[in-house]
């Protein structure tokens, strides 16, 4: 393993922040699904989405649900979105609006209602995990599942996330932590481990 970062700052997130929230967002789910969520309007319709998102205070990618790692001089090196999986469907509204209006998905309200989540009610959901290409494997990742780890504690629930079955160096991180599988669940399409703190 190459040189652990002792220092790691973790701070909550700022409106200001927003563009790198939506960096954040986009490297997580990866090229496959940004593409798919695009359709024919492109990366940058999807990062701005994920940047307006970002920048308000009800959605799941709220900066109010995300906190950052930083470098004792300030310069951020890893993001994590985490919240409450019985806030979901309330949070996700406006994610399903932005695509109505923005990448014509045309869903209905119906629609959006039975979708099945990628979390419950159970958990606390560790929605988004990056850390900036320079810094991995120096134990940001680590500190930032580990704080949201506390969140979750605070809300008295397991920390959840899910993790695609080709990653197996984030399995392996997160194995190591202390997750368990849990079986799988379906996000864009995709099955994915569903894992829970123990």
């Amino acid at each position: 393993m190459e040189d652990i970062i002792e220092d790691i700052i973790i701070e909550d997130a700022t409106p200001k922040e927003s563009s790198l929230i939506a960096d954040a967002i986009l490297e997580a789910i990866g090229q496959d699904i940004t593409m798919n969520l695009a359709g024919d309007k492109g990366k940058e319709t999807v990062h701005e989405i994920f940047r307006r998102l970002a920048e308000k205070e009800d959605t799941q990618y709220s900066y109010k649900n995300t906190r950052i790692a930083k470098t004792p001089d300030g310069m951020p090196i890893g993001v994590c979105i985490s919240y409450d999986g019985a806030n979901l469907k309330k949070l996700r509204e406006a994610f399903f609006e932005e695509a109505n209006n923005h990448l014509g998905w045309g869903m209905s309200k119906q629609e959006i209602e039975n979708l099945p989540g990628e979390t419950d009610e159970e958990e606390f959901y560790l929605d988004t995990l990056m850390t900036k290409p320079n810094f991995r494997g120096k134990g940001v990742g680590r500190a930032l599942i580990i704080d949201a780890g506390r969140k979750a504690t605070l809300a008295q629930k397991p920390l959840g996330l899910l993790c695609d079955m080709d990653n197996d160096k984030a399995y392996r991180l997160y194995k190591d932590i202390g997750f368990v599988k849990e079986g799988t669940r379906l996000f864009a399409g995709h099955e994915m481990y569903h894992l829970i703190l123990k």
